[in-house]
């Protein structure tokens, strides 16, 4: 999952490419169609093209196969979450739902279950065949920040239409902890889709035959390849034994009324004051409570072939009372090495409904639905970026040390 690194481009995208009404399909990649990677996006963002911002881009906002979204210097408290639907913009919708406004040029602390609506520094000037999805980045979602992405005009929630050339907006509600944020943090991501790729289960099932996509610990260290449960995407399970050398432990449980989050400070916190330790019960089960906000990870290590990049997307709302809380992006790379079996778990954050519910080991509890990249970026994740998460087992956020 992408994770703050150091710089993909250190500010000099320099690359010329057509202007955008001439530019042949080939200028994307070895396809011409697929999701863009980070030199494909450095070069238009350093020509104007598909995503401009009021103030010039910084180094490392570019990811292997995303573009960090950045908060403008001010926030809207509202009463409520709102689509501004095909015929409003977002300001139409504010003018019913603003209660105050926020200076965050300094920073600023939003209140847990309060509602934000944050202009963004960026802005989209996508052409006819670019759309976009976006995501809350992985460090957003692991301390229970709810964020999504809106546009004018805009029926859905992190979509971002082919052709749309308008602002671009943060809807953002902490749901447990209070965070600080300021002018300049970075809550969620975007990513860049030229044309509208298919991806099959039969591609998937022939892309695990190349290179092992899926591999499930024993809970002794030991990982095997099995065969990979596809069905609209690939099958994650829940791991609820435990691995021995970690003391069983299978994930964490928030804690309320907590202290302040900074988003942007890393490695500071002392997790035992934000999170209670769950470990494994002899039944290989648990119950999670409604309200309660849980850290947990998959019983399968992925990885993420260099030249695709996959969506963690929930596996069915009808299976239990529960909701993997938020998508996520995995980018080219993770969990990835030439000749290894993949490396990485799948870090889930869950949360029940109206009910408890019991989670038992092995059930499965999301879908990585996979999409084919136009080229491979020039390097991965963790490929020297400082990626936060590359290689990771059940792990918290990087603001904990």
């Amino acid at each position: 999952m992408t994770g703050p690194g150091q710089p993909l481009i250190s500010g000099q995208m320099t690359a010329q490419i057509l202007p955008a009404d001439t530019a042949p399909e080939s200028s994307y990649g070895r396809h011409s169609t697929g999701i863009l990677p980070s030199h494909v996006l450095a070069r238009l963002l350093d020509a104007g093209r598909e995503v401009t911002a009021s103030e010039a881009f910084a180094p490392g906002q570019i990811q292997p196969a995303s573009i960090d979204l950045r908060l403008g210097p001010v926030a809207y408290r509202v009463r409520a979450s709102f689509l501004p639907g095909q015929n409003a913009t977002v300001a139409d919708k504010m003018a019913h739902v603003f209660m105050h406004e926020i200076d965050l040029s300094e920073g600023a602390v939003l209140e847990a279950g309060c509602v934000y609506i944050v202009p963004l520094l960026e802005r989209a000037a996508f052409s006819a065949r670019i759309s976009g999805t976006a995501n809350p980045k992985s460090s957003t979602g692991r301390i229970d920040v709810f964020t999504r992405l809106i546009t004018d005009q805009a029926a859905a929630f992190d979509r971002v239409a082919a052709g749309y050339s308008g602002p671009l907006y943060a809807e953002i509600c902490p749901q447990t902890f209070p965070v600080l944020v300021r002018k300049g943090s970075r809550l969620n991501q975007l990513r860049l889709r030229h044309g509208s790729p298919q991806f099959s289960d039969s591609a998937l099932r022939r892309l695990h035959e190349q290179a092992p996509l899926v591999a499930i610990d024993d809970g002794a260290g030991n990982s095997g390849i099995g065969a990979p449960n596809i069905e609209d995407g690939l099958a994650l399970s829940i791991d609820l034994k435990g691995d021995a050398d970690e003391g069983k432990r299978i994930g964490f449980r928030a804690k309320k009324h907590t202290g302040l989050i900074d988003v942007d400070r890393v490695g500071l916190l002392d997790p035992h004051d934000f999170w209670e330790p769950i470990q494994a019960n002899a039944r290989g089960d648990m119950v999670l409570d409604p309200d309660e906000f849980y850290i947990l990870v998959s019983r399968e290590r992925v990885a993420i072939p260099p030249d695709h990049a996959a969506e963690m997307v929930p596996f069915n709302p009808l299976v239990g009372e529960f909701r993997v809380h938020y998508a996520g992006f995995f980018d080219p790379g993770f969990g990835y090495a030439p000749g290894q079996p993949p490396a990485a778990r799948g870090v889930l954050e869950v949360r029940s409904r109206e009910v408890p519910f019991i989670l038992e080991h092995g059930q499965i509890i999301g879908r990585l639905v996979f999409e084919r990249l136009t080229d491979p970026p020039p390097e991965g994740y963790g490929a020297g970026l400082g990626s936060n998460y590359q290689g990771q087992g059940l792990k918290l956020s990087k603001h904990f040390r």
